[in-house]
């Protein structure tokens, strides 16, 4: 199998339509493959636009969206969004790690993961904080690029069939603590 070349770059608002059409792709695929990520299946192309264009045209100063691209276009995505309270300055929270299946077990998420790091401590954030659901591939992602798990909540949120529950790991990461070697 060939590994496929992948870019990650920063996406700043205003999005083109090509660039807002694979957003939307890429968050049906997610949804469809049962990644717990807000959305219940099933989810239209149209829905996922109108949620991608809100979240593009809503984010606060500081926001930092990036993308990864193959030849295919956007196969992957993550987000960071700065803490609202006055004293937090130094806090943000990652959002919507989101990989393709064609793009996953590739390195993209690591990838996308290793740059929104680097970005933040060029922001001026030390301190990040995210929210997963337990046992899926995130979480061990997420444990082996040195993320400190805080907890867990039980029932958290319902599975995109809407029926079933999920408890969410809550982690952060110290981004002033010497980085931890990943974990093969």
């Amino acid at each position: 199998m060939t590994r496929q070349t992948h870019t990650i770059e920063r996406l700043d608002p205003p999005v083109g339509d090509a660039d807002l059409r694979d957003l939307a792709r890429l968050l049906v695929d997610a949804v469809e493959s049962g990644a717990a990520v807000s959305f219940l299946a099933p989810l239209t192309l149209e829905r996922a636009e109108d949620w991608w264009r809100g979240t593009l045209s809503a984010s606060r100063p500081g926001a930092i969206f990036l993308v990864a691209r193959d030849a295919e276009g956007i196969v992957g995505t993550v987000q960071l969004h700065p803490a609202r309270a006055p004293n937090q300055p130094h806090h943000a929270e990652i959002v919507k790690l989101l990989v393709h299946r064609r793009g996953r077990r590739t390195g993209v998420g690591i990838r996308l993961m290793r740059t929104i790091e680097d970005e933040a401590r060029s922001a001026g954030f030390s301190l990040l904080t995210l929210d997963t659901k337990r046992g899926e591939a995130a979480e061990h992602l997420y444990r082996r690029i040195g993320w400190i798990s805080a907890g867990t909540i039980p029932g958290y949120a319902l599975d995109p069939d809407g029926t079933t529950l999920h408890d969410a790991v809550i982690f952060y990461k110290d981004l002033n603590r010497a980085p931890v070697q990943d974990r093969l």
